[in-house]
């Protein structure tokens, strides 16, 4: 009887040493951080699927975490790849917000800055400098998207997710790791993937937050401590800190920020997956291939996984319980409640007003999701960080936006460096002010021989059902075509020609869906032309001069996407402007004109402008760009050749074009257009030939005897313009090297090396 009982005994011992590794193992995943190449961890996800090897718990650091949260919240692993390799999630990672949901209404006119600073009056100027290169709103957004429900159907316990879960945020203060267990799952995972420098990092109870990866880029002791499982499976997508070297900028800061990583499993069982993911760190434009690669290495280690695990779990049991969890929520979030944090109240009217401009009392998160990116590119708002609350007695999202003012004051500088004498410097200061209604001071200069400009004006945004803003400006420039024609290479003296741009208007204006917005404006200018009209004048002569004070009012509709302000190479751009114009001509002639005395003419027109530029992508290293543009006014001659043509609209579609006086492409009424061919040879590089033709209806041609102007005969005349041109496009703005070519000029090929932008503020003729 005592034999059978040491018997038992010992049977009894032996099954309570190793039951855990015969009958109920529990198996715990561990994914490291690692930038791109955490999109291996999905296929190493997939390959355990596949072959029944159960997953009961997942830790997770940075990409890490992303890809862990997302299995942990029931995504499948179709869906989960489905993400990681979509163009939309390539966009996520850039900062880029899909360009259906871009809102062109705030975005200001185009002008030549370089670079933007952004300083608030109550700090110093080092805690102006940004903290992130990308704009962290997509990401936040789509985190929102993917983790809220799961997370409410957990009850915001992490341990009652689809895979109990756990991820690492680093609290560089207290120079220490953070373990998220509970909580918002979007936070957590956002916090955990907060790369120094690249997104904005982000405050959770108190704490600012930082990449997981900094303090534990492989978190098996989070692993063991909160879950304890018998068999460890890790996958590591990333390596120890580099040598650092007096040379190597980038080893010495990895190394003060980040330490080096233990990818030991510390004598627990298990076993370590190592894909190849040899990547750079933000490079997820190859995200398929580091699937598979994490797929094949997942495999090659499957039989020794299988030696160790007994237990198994099939794909079917997977799929009953990820059903079972998901059943917890229903597909469509509806909010019932806005709370916003870091404004004051006012500045809240503000915001819930343009985030909601239908003003439902509920909402989904889809329906929601125009109005948040709109108020995101609000250029008053800097920041704003979503979380969602679930309401159990109602099954509604209280939606809770962390919201910071955007910085008092934007200082820009930029401009166009030249090797032709039309380099010109910018500047410009906008001051902000939020409150039930928006605020925009803004104030640019330019300066160089070819032009000197000032603008000032103030934009009023409304946040009315149908936002509207007033915008009254007031500009002031000067023109300088003699100047800035010479060349470096002086073949053919250039026409004495400046002149002097005064005006003020008042722009009403309104969006029209999210990618244009329509204008109306009414102003008063003065346009002061003066010019010789004879070639061989001298230092006593006297200049004519012709002053055109007027006033006018125009209608127009401007729909814009181009992904560049200069050199666009994708998206679309169409404008049409109806203008009417009643002033005065008054012409003061010069001791070399004909004319002895001042002479006024009354002038009135109506004028019809369209242009439209697309671009269109055939294959991956090669685009197409279409440009056309039409006038049609009713513009009468003025006194003299020279005062008709400077008061007649022009066709300027290349960049140097934008800086010289073509007489032969200025008309009344014209067509105009002609296409671009634009090969990518490497990233952030272009080589762009373009070639365009120019049509007037009647041409304005000078009686050399008389000085009077003219028109021609109906389509008689005809020119063109082309462009072939090596672009590289840096951070601060492109860098041209190009051939041009003007037809009917008398030195037809030109050559530009040319850094910045040649923008310049609007002339009231336009």
């Amino acid at each position: 009887m005592q034999k059978n009982h040491i018997i038992l005994f010992f049977v009894f011992c032996t099954l309570f040493i190793f039951n855990r590794s015969i009958f109920a193992q529990k198996v715990g995943v561990v994914l490291s951080g690692g930038g791109a190449g955490g999109a291996c961890h999905v296929g190493v996800l997939k390959a355990l699927e596949e072959n029944n090897i159960p997953i009961d718990y997942i830790t997770g650091t940075s990409i890490g975490a992303l890809v862990g949260g997302l299995y942990a919240s029931g995504y499948d692993i179709e869906e989960i790849e489905k993400i990681i390799i979509s163009e939309k999630f390539i966009s996520l990672t850039k900062g880029e917000i899909e360009k259906k949901y871009q809102y062109y209404y705030f975005k200001k006119e185009d002008d030549a800055s370089w670079i933007t600073l952004k300083v608030s009056f109550d700090s110093s100027l080092v805690t102006n400098i940004p903290t992130n290169i990308i704009s962290s709103v997509p990401i936040d957004f789509e985190m929102l998207n993917y983790f809220s429900n799961s997370a409410a159907a957990a009850a915001y316990n992490f341990d009652s997710l689809f895979i109990p879960f756990r991820c690492v945020a680093s609290d560089i203060e207290n120079k220490q790791s953070v373990v998220f267990k509970k909580g918002e799952l979007n936070e957590a995972v956002r916090a955990s993937m907060t790369y120094p420098l690249f997104l904005k990092p982000i405050k959770v109870d108190g704490k600012i937050l930082f990449d997981g990866g900094l303090y534990n880029n492989f978190p098996a002791d989070v692993m063991n401590d909160h879950f304890n499982p018998d068999y460890f499976i890790g996958s590591v997508v990333t390596s120890i800190n580099p040598k650092v070297d007096e040379e190597n900028l980038y080893a010495q800061l990895r190394s003060m920020l980040v330490k080096n990583p233990d990818f030991s499993l510390k004598n627990h069982a298990g076993i370590i997956i190592k894909p190849w993911s040899d990547v750079g760190t933000f490079n997820f434009s190859s995200c398929k291939r580091l699937i598979d690669s994490g797929y094949t290495a997942t495999i090659r280690q499957v039989d020794s996984i299988r030696k160790n695990i007994r237990t198994r779990r099939t794909k079917e049991e997977v799929a009953k319980k990820r059903k079972l969890f998901k059943s917890k929520y229903t597909e469509e979030t509806i909010i019932e409640e806005i709370d916003i944090e870091g404004l004051n109240k006012n500045q809240q009217y503000y915001v819930k007003h343009l985030l909601d401009n239908h003003r439902k009392k509920q909402f989904s998160l889809e329906s929601i999701k125009k109005g948040y990116f709109r108020l995101s590119e609000d250029n008053k708002i800097r920041s704003i960080f979503p979380t969602l609350m679930l309401n159990p007695q109602t099954g509604k999202y209280k939606l809770n936006l962390k919201m910071k003012r955007e910085k008092d004051l934007f200082i820009q500088f930029g401009g166009n460096l030249s090797t032709r004498p039309i380099s010109t410097g910018f500047v410009s200061a906008q001051y902000n002010y939020l409150s039930k209604v928006a605020l925009s001071v803004y104030a640019n200069g330019y300066f160089g021989r070819l032009n000197q400009s000032g603008l000032t004006k103030i934009r009023i945004d409304f946040p009315t059902k149908l936002p509207i803003y007033i915008e009254p400006l007031a500009c002031i420039s000067r023109w300088d075509y003699y100047s800035s024609s010479t060349l470096f290479y002086n073949f053919v003296q250039p026409a004495y020609l400046t002149q002097r741009d005064r005006f003020g208007d008042l722009t009403i204006g309104i969006p029209v869906g999210n990618k244009a917005k329509a204008m109306l404006a009414g102003g008063i200018a003065e346009l002061d032309n003066v010019y010789y009209q004879i070639q061989n004048y001298n230092a006593k002569d006297t200049a004519d001069r012709t002053i055109f004070k007027f006033n006018y009012a125009n209608f127009e509709y401007e729909y814009n996407t181009l992904n560049r302000k200069l050199y666009a190479s994708e998206g679309g751009y169409f404008d049409i402007k109806a203008k009417y114009i009643n002033g005065e001509e008054s012409y003061i002639p010069g001791n070399t004109a004909n004319e002895v005395k001042k002479v006024d003419v009354p002038h009135q027109w109506a004028m019809v402008k369209a242009k439209f530029d697309g671009y269109l992508k055939p294959f991956k290293f090669f685009k197409v760009g279409i440009l056309a543009e039409a006038v049609y006014s009713n513009q009468g001659l003025f006194l003299n050749y020279y005062s008709s043509v400077l008061s007649a609209p022009a066709f300027q579609p290349t960049p140097e074009s934008k800086t010289l006086f073509l007489e032969n492409f200025r008309a009344y009424k014209y067509a105009a257009g002609g296409g671009k061919m634009i090969f990518h040879p490497m990233k952030k590089m272009d080589i762009r030939v373009e070639a365009y033709v120019f049509q007037p209806y009647q041409a304005i041609n000078n009686n050399t005897t008389t000085y009077q102007a003219s028109l021609g005969k109906a389509f008689v005349d005809r020119y063109f313009i082309g462009m072939a041109a090596l672009v590289y496009h840096t951070g601060l703005g492109p860098l041209s090297l190009a051939v041009n070519y003007y037809h009917g000029q008398q030195q037809p090929f030109t050559f530009l090396v040319h850094f910045g932008y040649t923008l310049f503020n609007r002339k009231s003729i336009e």
